[in-house]
């Protein structure tokens, strides 16, 4: 009996002393090029991701165009500030179309201040080869994404006009 009580004393010990040593051995600093950041947007009081009165992805669903001719509209992602549809042409994806509230990001709206072009009255930006996109009401920025290159910048724009732009630069 008293053989087993100090086997159970030597594992206990043997386990704390492996617990110990896991436990420091597991809790080295991050000294990656991500570590600032990490900390910066998990420290209390940090700026969230997504302001606070960022419109609901949900009220965005509304102003996206139809499924027509051949061309499927598919909701595909919807979130506070932001709402997705992929865009298919005979079952396979061929872009994105997407609504964003660039008040949580106010420099995605300032690229637009550059534009020379105007759909609608609202300024128009190509954004990089793949990328078309719209800002309205000074707040909304409504984008069209190639996944295909049959889906160039002038069918992008062409979808974009699809839109009800009108109605969403109202939104409040």
């Amino acid at each position: 009996m008293q053989q087993l009580a100090h086997w159970r004393k030597a594992l206990t010990a043997l386990l704390l002393s492996l617990l110990l040593v896991v436990s420091v051995g597991c809790s080295q600093t991050d000294t990656s090029p991500f570590a600032d950041t990490q900390q910066e947007s998990t420290e209390q009081g940090a700026a969230p991701a997504v302001a606070d009165d960022a419109q609901k992805g949900g009220a965005f669903n509304r102003f996206f165009p139809g499924s027509e001719g051949g061309y499927d509209v598919v909701f595909a992602q919807e979130k506070q500030g932001f709402a997705e549809a992929k865009l298919k042409h005979e079952g396979e994806d061929i872009g994105l179309l997407a609504i964003s509230d660039t008040i949580s990001l106010p420099t995605a709206a300032q690229k637009y201040e550059s534009s020379t072009e105007t759909l609608e009255g609202y300024p128009l930006l190509d954004i990089g080869d793949t990328q078309t996109g719209v800002l309205v009401g000074d707040r909304y920025q409504v984008k069209a994404i190639s996944r295909d290159p049959a889906f160039d910048a002038q069918a992008r724009r062409e979808w974009l006009q699809k839109f009800d732009l009108a109605a969403l630069a109202v939104l409040e």
